[in-house]
């Protein structure tokens, strides 16, 4: 890792001034940090506004709630009858498709409805050719996450001690927000089956299929009960912690967009209009951005705009991200991957391919609203980024050299789209299906 230098720019400067106060979502600290940013666009050239949304700011007190009430329903449905068996399927049903949505960046009904929102800031500056036909945003964040014992770096050297060769071969880590959901579908599933039931008036001993299923409820609800409780655990003690410092994940990507203001100033980008986007409440599964989406949606037209999400540049090996998904993988078009490959060979900047993210960044709301998307990240040896959600995620750890060919990178995309043909953009209809 090499030490930041006076040279490099009051995008460094940057992200030391950050870093250097707590930024938790739907903060104070966060609304600062979008402050600061806009100030920084804005000495660069750009016109740049701080947005409010509203947002929970937090993803432990939904995925906690859903499994609760799943933990709940299963005593009812070990003791009671059908109608107690099925409102108990119910809850823990509901619960299990609260969490599919949540987890999977839809509507968000199941926090909107319940719990608490405040106010989220984001930060949106125009640069490049107001009058291009074209648009690229490029989006960061500056929320910075809580940790939790399930962030411990240990954890993710595990995989590649126990089994090198699968470690190698595998294009993203194990999935394990999935765990959060197995409760409340295990319990659902038991309540169907029927836990311990009471027998039918004058039998003395139940089928054989029938005790089968008995005996498979009463397994499915201890196996929900023990994910609940284990989950609800976890998020709690995530929910307790203070936030990161966050260098890593997120101010090393809006570092990049002040470098990215600066170039633009110095050498334009005649042709392409450029959106530099930072964004709040990205630690909250994304709610800065969908808010943005839902705000600016009628002005960006998805034939003619397409969004590079910048995440945890500040890592040993720079890669183009090909997909992401918590519980379900969508990749990005290929087009976009493709397109930021050959900035990257542009730039002269050596980049990883093959690689996804079981995490979820900002891309995967604007790749669900049906706009081309792709992600410039980096990541260690175990395929995690440096320091995920850690307390050690401070500047001082940062590899600056990567953050520099990233804006390299960044700045050939544009060069790229502004000698392109119009018809570049991948139309939506490309796209996955949401």
């Amino acid at each position: 890792m090499s030490v930041p230098e006076e040279d490099r720019g009051g995008w460094c400067e940057l992200v030391w001034e950050l870093a250097a106060f707590a930024r938790p979502s739907a903060s104070e600290g966060e609304r600062r940090a979008a402050e600061l940013i806009a100030a920084r666009l804005r000495e660069r050239g750009c016109e740049a506004t701080v947005e409010r949304e509203l947002a929970h700011g937090g993803y432990w007190h939904p995925i906690a709630l859903a499994n609760a009430i799943a933990l709940g329903a299963s005593a009812p449905a070990a003791r009671g009858g059908r109608v107690r068996r099925g409102l108990a399927a119910l809850a823990a049903g509901t619960a299990a498709a609260a969490l599919w949505d949540d987890l999977g960046h839809g509507r968000r009904w199941f926090r909107r409805a319940l719990l608490p929102r405040r106010a989220t800031w984001n930060v949106l500056a125009r640069a490049g050719d107001p009058a291009g036909a074209r648009t690229v945003a490029f989006v960061a964040h500056h929320d910075a996450a809580h940790s939790g014992l399930v962030f411990h770096p240990a954890l993710g050297r595990i995989g590649p001690r126990l089994s090198r060769e699968r470690h190698e071969r595998s294009s993203h880590t194990p999935p394990i927000l999935r765990a959060v959901l197995v409760g409340p579908a295990a319990i659902c599933a038991g309540s169907l089956l029927g836990g311990r039931a009471p027998l039918p008036a004058g039998r003395a001993t139940l089928p054989a299929g029938g005790a089968l299923l008995r005996a498979g409820g009463r397994a499915a609800l201890a196996l929900g009960r023990a994910f609940a409780l284990g989950t609800i655990a976890a998020m709690l003690d995530i929910g307790l912690r203070e936030a990161v410092p966050g260098a890593n994940d997120n101010l090393a990507a809006v570092g990049a967009l002040a470098a990215l203001a600066e170039r633009l100033e110095e050498r334009g980008a005649v042709g392409v209009r450029v959106l530099l986007i930072s964004t709040g409440s990205e630690e909250s599964f994304s709610e800065g951005m969908q808010g943005l989406i839902e705000r600016h949606r009628d002005e960006l037209d998805p034939a003619s705009t397409e969004f590079v999400c910048l995440e945890c540049l500040g890592g040993s090996t720079l890669i183009v991200l090909e997909g992401e998904g918590m519980l379900r993988m969508r990749d990005y078009p290929r087009e976009q991957r493709e397109s930021l490959a050959r900035a990257a060979e542009r730039a002269g900047v050596a980049i990883a391919r093959g690689l996804r993210t079981v995490g979820a960044t900002d891309g995967l709301i604007a790749l669900r609203a049906g706009y081309p998307t792709v992600t410039l990240a980096s990541v260690e040896s175990n395929k995690l980024p440096l320091n995920y959600h850690w307390p050690s995620d401070v500047p001082e750890r940062l590899h600056w050299d990567t953050v520099e060919r990233a804006i390299a990178v960044c700045e050939a995309y544009v060069r790229n789209r502004a000698a392109a043909p119009a018809a570049t953009a991948a139309p939506a209809s490309t796209l996955p299906a949401s």
